[in-house]
C-alpha cells in the first residue's frame, strides 16, 4: 500500500515528540525519591537528588527543586555547611528566575504543558530557604550570618504580596493575547461557570482552610523574634513576637515570649534560664494529578469535551500530635507555631486560578487545531487530525513538582531550665529521650522527626 512519505514522517515526529513532551518525568522522579526518603535512606536520597541536578551554568528543568531537597537532606544529616551550600545555590536560582522574561515559558506551557518549563520555585520556597539558612548558622554559632538570613526571609515575606500582584497582571496579559488570537473562544472557556462547578466537585477542599495573611510563614516571624531576643535586639524581637501573637493567638508560649520581652525592653526583667524546644514534625503536602473533561467552545458555539490535567494537594500525616517535655517534675506540651500545610495551601489556592487558566488556554488551542484539521483533512482516516489528537492526549499532564522534604508543621514549648539542667522529651506513644542543657544563659533544643520510623535529629543551640 502506498503511503505519503511526508505524512509518515510527520506521524513519527509527532508520536516521538508527544512521548517525550507528555511523559511526566518529574512525577516519576519524585515518586522514586519518596521511596528512598520513606525508608530513611538519606544516602540514596542524596545520591538520587544530586543525579537530577544539571551541570549547566544557568538552572535547567528541576535543578532548583532537587537542590532544595538536598538542602533539607543535609540538615537532617546535621551537615549544616553543606546544607547552606545547597541553599545558597537554591537562592541563586530563585534570583535568576526572578529576572527572567517568562514570555517564552508561557508560550511553551500553553503549547505543551507546564512541566516543559523549569521549576521556578514558590514564594514559601524562598522564605524557607533563608529561614533554614538562619537556623543552620545558629547551629554553627554564626549569629551575624543568621541575622542576615532572617532579615532576608522577612524581606521576602514583605515583598511576596507585591510579587503575587505582578503574577496576576502577567496572567491577565497572557489571557488578553490569547483572546486576540482565538477571538472570543478563550474568554468564553475561561469564564465558563460549568468549569468552576466541575473543579468544585472534583476538588472541594481547594479553598476550605484558614489562610495565613499575604504569604507570611508564622515560623519565620516567630523564630526571628526569638533569635533577635537572644542576641539582645529586644526592640526588633517585640515587633516580630507581636506579629506572631496576632497570627497564632492560642499559643501560650508565644504570648509568654512577648510578655517577657516587653519587660526586658523596659528594663524590668532579664532573659535568662530559658529553654525553647522546637519540634519540626512530619512531612508537608505533595501534589497529585487529577483529570476532568471540560466543555470547550472551539468554533462559534460548537462545544467539544476536552480533558485537562490539574494538580491537587495531598496532605500527609503528622508524626506526633505534640512532644511532652518533662522538667523539674513538671510537663510541658509543644504547641503549634506554623502549619506548613496552610502555608503551602495559601499560596497554591492563589496560584490555582493561573494554573487552571493556562490549562484551559492550552486545551482551547489544541481543540481549535483539531477542529481546523478535521475540516481541512479529507483523507480517510483523517491522519493529520488523528496526530493532533494523539499529541493533545500525550501532552496533557499536570505539574506536580513541589519541595517534598518540608515538614507538616512546626511546634514550640518554652520552659525554665531546671536546676539539674536535665529535660526529658517524650512523644505520645513513642520512646523518650533525655537532653542535658550545658552551662549557658538560654538554649534552643531543635528536634526533627520527619517519619515515625525515623530516628529523631536533635540540635542543641546555646546562648
Amino acid at each position: 500500500m502506498n503511503r505519503d512519505p511526508v505524512k509518515n514522517r510527520l506521524f513519527l515526529f509527532v508520536l516521538l515528540f508527544s512521548f517525550f513532551a507528555g511523559c511526566n518525568a518529574p512525577k516519576s522522579q519524585l515518586s522514586t525519591f519518596g521511596e528512598y526518603f520513606k525508608n530513611s535512606d538519606y544516602e540514596k536520597s542524596i545520591e538520587f537528588a544530586r543525579s537530577k541536578v544539571s551541570k549547566s551554568k544557568n538552572p535547567k528543568k528541576e535543578d532548583l527543586l532537587w537542590t532544595l531537597q538536598l538542602g533539607t537532606l543535609e540538615r537532617l544529616r546535621q551537615n549544616y555547611q553543606e546544607s547552606n551550600n545547597n541553599f545558597d545555590r537554591s537562592e541563586e536560582m530563585l534570583n535568576y528566575f526572578d529576572y527572567q522574561n517568562a514570555a517564552a515559558d508561557s508560550v511553551a506551557a500553553i503549547a505543551v504543558n507546564e512541566n516543559i518549563i523549569p521549576y521556578l520555585g514558590e514564594e514559601y520556597d524562598g522564605i524557607m530557604v533563608n529561614t533554614y539558612k538562619a537556623l543552620n548558622f545558629m547551629a554553627l554559632g554564626e549569629n551575624d550570618q543568621a541575622r542576615v538570613e532572617f532579615n532576608r526571609a522577612l524581606d521576602r515575606q514583605r515583598r511576596a504580596k507585591e510579587i503575587f500582584a505582578g503574577e496576576i497582571k502577567k496572567l491577565q496579559n497572557e489571557l488578553d493575547k490569547e483572546q486576540e488570537k482565538e477571538g472570543s473562544q478563550v474568554k468564553k472557556n475561561v469564564d465558563n461557570p460549568q468549569i468552576n462547578k466541575l473543579i468544585d466537585d472534583k476538588y472541594p477542599g481547594l479553598y476550605e482552610f484558614e489562610a495565613y495573611p499575604d504569604f507570611v510563614n508564622p515560623l519565620t516571624t516567630y523564630i526571628a523574634g526569638v533569635f533577635f531576643n537572644l542576641i539582645g535586639d529586644h526592640s526588633k524581637a517585640v515587633t516580630f513576637l507581636k506579629e506572631s501573637c496576632g497570627m497564632v493567638k492560642d499559643n501560650e508560649y508565644i504570648a509568654r515570649d512577648l510578655a517577657v520581652t516587653e519587660k526586658v525592653l523596659d528594663g524590668q526583667a532579664e532573659l535568662k534560664d530559658t529553654v525553647w524546644v522546637v519540634f519540626e514534625n512530619g512531612l508537608g503536602p505533595v501534589k497529585e494529578e487529577f483529570r476532568i473533561d471540560i466543555p470547550l467552545f472551539i468554533a462559534s458555539d460548537q462545544v467539544k469535551y476536552f480533558g485537562i490535567a490539574l494538580p491537587m494537594l495531598k496532605f500527609r500525616e503528622q508524626v506526633y500530635p505534640y512532644l511532652s517535655i518533662g522538667a523539674d517534675g513538671k510537663n510541658y506540651n509543644t504547641q503549634m507555631v506554623a502549619n506548613m500545610d496552610r502555608v503551602v495551601q495559601t499560596e497554591f489556592s492563589k496560584d490555582f486560578k493561573g494554573i487552571l487558566t493556562r490549562a484551559i488556554i492550552s486545551a482551547t488551542a489544541k481543540a481549535v487545531a483539531q477542529y481546523a484539521l478535521d475540516k481541512k483533512d479529507s483523507s480517510s482516516p483523517k491522519i493529520v487530525s488523528l496526530l493532533a489528537t494523539v499529541y493533545s492526549m500525550a501532552t496533557t499532564a499536570a505539574d506536580v513538582r513541589i519541595w517534598t522534604t518540608l515538614p507538616k508543621n512546626f511546634q514550640v514549648a518554652r520552659l525554665p531550665i531546671p536546676p539539674d539542667r536535665k529535660i526529658t522529651i517524650e512523644p505520645p506513644g513513642g520512646e523518650s529521650f533525655p537532653v542535658e542543657i550545658p552551662a549557658c544563659r538560654n538554649a534552643i533544643v531543635y528536634v526533627r522527626i520527619p517519619l515515625k520510623q525515623s530516628k529523631q535529629v536533635l540540635d542543641l543551640i546555646t546562648y
